[in-house]
């Protein structure tokens, strides 16, 4: 089976050498940036060229079976319209900010699975909640807090992007959907910020982006909410540029040029977000699902701490995020996944051995889920 991998960054590359390892598998990756694709095995075809032109993604899905999208999600959307248009499956982890649930009918009027958000938050944190959610009666309540953080800590930031800056600023504007009492609740971005205590780590804040997204439309619980963690004081200095009308949108005159200020922020931060030489990246993520089952009430915890792959030299975020989409990949190219439309982690679970496949999945990675069920 042929299989496009689109988008070569750091989470892209690792899907690809992970699935370079399948004899079974024949992988294109695909990408504009020349250096990134020089650095994939020779076991794996590359293209360069710019996805989002509609001549380029024709040749990049030329005799593929199946593609993963892995692009910045200012272009996820229309990436993944079109290899649906195209009758390809895919699995895409974007994080795009439009819905989409939008392409159903483009999906199952192509008669292919399109597995979204398909990583570690938006993703695997679906995923654990819709598993508890299989051993209650009633689902109350989903809290979830998520985060990559650079193992050295640099203010003033005490942050490094091991995936797009772009995207990771974009959450810190977009409104922040919650929902209370079984309302959805607009909040803005950085807000309620909270700190909780995580062994290993110590204290962190955790505060409001838009993270649960298709949960908002699937997910039984009357409140719900997903914060993304960090260094305490990381939210502080990141409403203060934001405040500062740094991530505006809007151009502005500069001279001559019309410049828009996100644009510039993001140029910038990108090289002060980079890991530099010899640092290490760590995810950390906390689950929470409470409920009823038999008229008791009950609370399911997944709690997660991963590190960087030093031998492999893989970030934490690109192992987390890139293995979900690689493990669900295999489960779709060998017809486990095997239903059309789109479909949101959170439903996977409704497929015969899924989860049981994909714990076994990041268990032969090294990746550790430790689970809790207490009364409450």
């Amino acid at each position: 089976m042929k299989i496009a991998v689109l988008g070569a960054g750091l989470v892209g590359r690792s899907m690809t050498l992970d699935l370079a390892k399948e004899e079974s598998f024949a992988i294109r990756a695909v990408d504009q940036d020349k250096q990134a694709l020089r650095a994939m095995p020779p076991n794996v075809e590359t293209l360069c060229l710019d996805l989002r032109e509609r001549r380029g993604l024709e040749k990049a899905l030329q005799d593929v079976s199946l593609a993963v999208c892995a692009v910045p999600g200012f272009m996820g959307y229309e990436l993944l319209k079109m290899v649906l248009q195209w009758g390809i499956p895919a699995v895409d982890i974007s994080f795009f900010p439009e819905d989409p649930f939008t392409l159903m009918e483009l999906a199952e009027g192509s008669g292919v699975a399109a597995v979204v958000d398909c990583g570690v938050a938006p993703g695997l944190c679906n995923i654990l909640a819709a598993e508890a959610a299989l051993d209650m009666d009633i689902v109350e309540r989903y809290r979830c807090y998520v985060g990559g953080l650079p193992r050295i800590r640099r203010k003033p930031f005490e942050y490094a992007a091991v995936f797009s800056p772009t995207d990771v600023l974009e959450e810190y504007i977009r409104p922040a959907r919650v929902v209370e009492n079984g309302e959805v609740v607009i909040k803005p971005a950085l807000s309620d910020c909270e700190q909780i205590e995580v062994d290993g780590l110590g204290t962190l804040e955790a505060f409001n982006t838009d993270g649960l997204r298709t949960m908002l439309t699937t997910f039984p619980a009357q409140n719900m909410v997903e914060k993304t963690l960090r260094y305490p004081g990381h939210a502080d200095v990141m409403r203060a540029i934001r405040e500062a009308g740094l991530l505006e949108k809007e151009p502005v005159q500069v001279g001559q040029l019309a410049v828009k200020p996100f644009d510039v922020t993001a140029l910038m931060l990108r090289q002060r977000w980079a890991l530099r030489p010899g640092d290490a990246d760590i995810t950390v993520m906390r689950v929470d699902v409470e409920g009823s089952r038999g008229g008791k009430r009950m609370r399911h915890r997944y709690e997660l701490l991963d590190h960087y792959d030093v031998h492999g030299g893989t970030t934490s975020m690109a192992r987390t995020t890139g293995y979900t989409a690689t493990i669900v990949t295999r489960m779709v190219a060998e017809g486990m996944i095997n239903r059309s439309g789109v479909l949101p982690p959170e439903m996977l679970v409704q497929f015969p051995g899924f989860f049981s496949r994909l714990m076994r999945g990041y268990k032969q990675r090294g990746i550790t889920i430790t689970t809790t069920t207490q009364p409450i």
